[in-house]
């Protein structure tokens, strides 16, 4: 073949730093768009986006031109220095250091949709650490405890 053809498909999840309840529902959309302008500045897309106060969620089909460690210290970076510039409140936002990254296939995106879509209402019966734990024993993630909430 004389050409790269992929389709990498990842649901990203991070949290905010010790899962501080910082992310506004005034500024969540403007996040989310920014981090999607970050995405396309490397090639790849933002295909939906949700979460709560503390978290979000991802979905991107990622460009085969960029390790996605390298992609999510950009969109991690770059989304932080935005948002610190959205005002005090603000101020000393930080993600946290790590992320959960989960491959999926174009049938799984319909489903994902309105799992990210419903973070909101989720999460008024499910926590941030109950849901990433879930998460990785679906996936079969094996994990730290001892590192998993730094």
């Amino acid at each position: 073949m004389s050409q790269t053809l992929t389709s990498l498909l990842v649901h990203l999840v991070f949290s905010t730093k010790n899962r501080e309840p910082l992310i506004t529902i005034d500024v969540e959309p403007q996040l989310f768009a920014y981090m999607g302008g970050i995405l396309r500045n490397y090639q790849s897309r933002l295909l939906d986006a949700g979460g709560d106060r503390d978290h979000v969620h991802l979905l991107v089909s990622q460009s085969k031109n960029i390790a996605l460690s390298n992609l999510l210290k950009e969109v991690k970076g770059d989304s932080s220095l935005w948002i610190k510039s959205q005002g005090r409140a603000f101020r000393t936002f930080h993600w946290q250091d790590g992320y959960g990254a989960f491959s999926f296939g174009r049938a799984d995106l319909p489903a994902l949709q309105r799992y990210v879509s419903t973070q909101k209402e989720h999460h008024r019966k499910w926590t941030y650490k109950e849901e990433l734990i879930w998460m990785l024993e679906e996936n079969g993630v094996e994990d730290d405890e001892r590192y998993l909430w730094n």
